[in-house]
């Protein structure tokens, strides 16, 4: 039995570090992880040999391709995952209050100002 291939797969561009972002979403969800890194065979006008071009990764079970394409296109708040949780360590009142808060001044997500706001008094 062959296995089954996907309907979809994300592709996500990133000027060049798409490998460390697939190493953050498979550390940081689960049923994530890196699966092939391919690299340039040779140095090319923008990078270097061995530098990852197209890193394939899963999110949550999700097929996601993490594309190093360069500068032209950039990351934005348009795409995001959205993941559903039983729970989460800040389980309302003030300290939630103050997490949402801070999170709502970012553009790109801080998880340690926002650990900073749970733990404030204020």
């Amino acid at each position: 039995m062959s296995a089954q291939v996907p309907k979809t797969t994300v592709c996500l561009w990133y000027d060049h570090n798409a490998e460390d972002a697939a190493k953050f979403y498979a550390q940081t969800f689960p049923g994530s992880s890196v699966g092939a890194v391919r690299r340039a065979p040779a140095d090319y006008p923008n990078g270097k040999e061995g530098d990852a071009l197209v890193v394939e990764f899963t999110v949550l079970g999700v097929p996601c391709i993490g594309l190093n394409g360069g500068p032209a296109f950039k990351h934005s708040e348009a795409f995001s995952f959205q993941i559903e949780t039983s729970s989460q360590e800040a389980k309302g009142g003030e300290a939630a209050k103050r997490a949402f808060a801070a999170m709502m001044t970012m553009k790109k997500i801080d998880v340690a100002a926002i650990e900073a706001a749970v733990r404030s008094d204020a």
